[in-house]
């Protein structure tokens, strides 16, 4: 069983920047496809970017492409959301996510994961 544990979440004024962090514990965690999900209120979970389990082919959602990035540090069994140029658009609880399967095609449908944290809150005010 895979256990994620989100942190970095906040409040931060539009186009300021965080930095979320996702500790994984309980599986091998080099064997996984991660991802960042997010949810909205009142609004379906939503697919963020994904990373495999090399680091390598990260993507991204159009809606955050070009200024989010995410990262991965295998050693120490750690994932990382980079957001900048926030808006009040994104904010939401973001969930990190893990997945033994690497196809994108499937990466990118949020409700595919088994494995999520409990979220942390990013709150961008205007």
């Amino acid at each position: 069983q895979v256990r994620l544990v989100e942190s970095g979440g906040g409040l931060v004024q539009a186009g300021g920047s965080l930095r979320l962090s996702c500790a994984a514990s309980g599986g091998t965690f080099s064997h996984y496809t991660m991802a960042w999900l997010r949810q909205a209120p009142g609004k379906e979970r939503e697919f963020v970017a994904t990373i495999i389990w090399s680091g390598g082919s990260p993507y991204y959602a159009d809606s955050v492409k070009g200024r989010f990035t995410i990262s991965r540090d295998n050693a120490n069994n750690t994932v990382f959301l980079q957001m900048n140029s926030l808006n009040p658009e994104d904010t939401a609880v973001y969930y990190c996510a893990a997945a033994a399967f690497r196809d994108q095609a499937t990466a990118v449908r949020p409700y595919n994961y088994p494995f999520r944290g409990q979220g942390t809150q990013v709150t961008v005010s205007s």
